[in-house]
């Protein structure tokens, strides 16, 4: 009898030794739905690079799970309409796993349309993670339990880019210019309510906004922002809309500061050039001169792809997706999304989480200012010889907002 019961402790052990292990191997399929044409198509086009870099990175060995990683891409040309075609075409592909970024509008729809997805097939369902868009009603109103946000919020980047904002005293009136759609909407809002609560004596002399991605000459706006005497702008402008803004500052002679979201990324600094040192500044999760492995994956992504690597969501992706199906042991997006919740991940610049209320990830912020690359900031995007230096380290706990999220959980 004793002989038999340990057999069956042995074989229930082994039974969850080899359960813990059952995925080790597995492909996870993922699809990156984002532009990869038009205007802003080069922003796309050099993530995408990234993914299918760091899929290998943490593919097999390079993550608990042991699982491998593959990523292609669908161009959606910035549509939410053909972001739509884009996830049926992935889904009915066997596709579990959807990543999305570039454009709050398209990731609105796109968090919509997986919840209602996984409501109707249960079995089949699909989890979204949002590298990139950081409009904050999506973990707050809109918060679906199958999307998950890697980068900052809005709220949250808006939160320490005024706390810096509020030291800098030579800045008097302040330009909101922005994109016309619920990014460039939230930027706007969340730059009045800090200021006004940190900086009240600042005074907002202009706002516009302008199309997405269909702006090709900003002189009109630069002479906008000169004639209100604005010696500051706030921009959530990105890719071509942010490098053909900063061109046309330069050309008309605007010397004012830029904060910005977005100064790293694709186009912007070619553009920027020399002009834009010491008055362009960045707030992000990552910069340039991270140091450490950080440095040492840019500058192989470079030697490789002849690019800059600036998308660091996409590390926080594999590392968390890895932490999960390790724990859920098991890929099942219905297994790995409950894992995700709460989720804690050291990750290059110290311990990540991903917020159990409404699915944002907490995570440290930085201010950067463009200037020439030394010794102490030596990484030069796009080879210009500057860089993007930090200024300011403002940890997870400064940096994270309230949610209003009511979220709605299966079963």
């Amino acid at each position: 009898m004793k002989f038999a019961l340990k057999l069956v402790v042995a074989g229930v052990a082994l039974a969850c030794a080899g359960a813990s292990f059952a995925q080790k191997g597995e492909v996870v399929k993922m699809v990156r739905i984002d532009a990869q044409s038009g205007l802003l198509g080069p922003v796309g086009v050099s993530q995408l690079k990234g993914y299918q870099f760091f899929a290998e990175k943490f593919s097999g060995a390079g993550n608990p799970a042991g699982v491998k990683f593959e990523v292609t891409g669908i161009d959606n040309k910035l549509s939410p309409t053909e972001s739509l075609t884009a996830l049926k075409s992935a889904i009915d592909s066997g596709v579990r796993y959807i990543i999305q970024g570039n454009g709050s509008s398209v990731a609105l729809a796109l968090s919509d349309a997986v919840t209602k997805h996984n409501e109707r097939n249960p079995g089949k369902e699909v989890i979204y993670l949002n590298d990139a868009a950081v409009d904050p009603d999506l973990t707050n109103n809109k918060c679906s339990y199958w999307h998950f946000r890697f980068d900052a919020d809005t709220s949250m980047k808006m939160e320490a880019m005024s706390s810096f904002m509020e030291t800098q005293k030579d800045i008097k009136k302040v330009y909101i210019l922005g994109q016309n759609y619920s990014h460039g909407v939230q930027v706007a809002k969340y730059t009045k309510e800090t200021l006004a609560r940190k900086r009240p004596d600042i005074q907002i002399v202009g706002e516009d906004l302008h199309p997405l991605a269909q702006t090709r000459d900003f002189a009109p706006y630069i002479a906008k922002i000169k004639a209100s005497g604005a010696d500051t702008v706030v921009t959530g402008n990105w890719g071509s809309d942010l490098s053909l803004l900063i061109k046309a500052a330069n050309e008309g002679g605007y010397n004012g500061k830029f904060f910005t979201y977005y100064a790293g990324v694709t186009g912007t600094p070619t553009a920027l050039g020399t002009n834009g040192a010491g008055r362009v500044y960045q707030v992000s999760y990552n910069h340039y001169n991270m140091g450490g492995q950080m440095q040492k994956w840019q500058e192989e992504f470079k030697a490789k792809t002849n690019d800059d690597f600036y998308t660091a969501s996409t590390i926080r992706i594999f590392q968390t997706l890895g932490a999960a199906m390790a724990k859920a042991k098991s890929t099942d997006p219905v297994k790995v999304a409950a894992a995700l919740e709460g989720i804690k991940v050291d990750s290059f610049n110290g311990e990540i989480e991903m917020r159990k209320t409404d699915h944002q990830l907490q995570q440290p912020l930085y201010i950067t200012v463009w200037q020439k690359a030394d010794k102490k900031f030596p990484y030069s995007p796009e080879n210009t010889g500057m860089t993007l230096a930090m200024l300011k380290e403002y940890p997870n706990y400064v940096s994270s907002t309230p949610t209003s999220c009511q979220m709605k959980r299966p079963g």
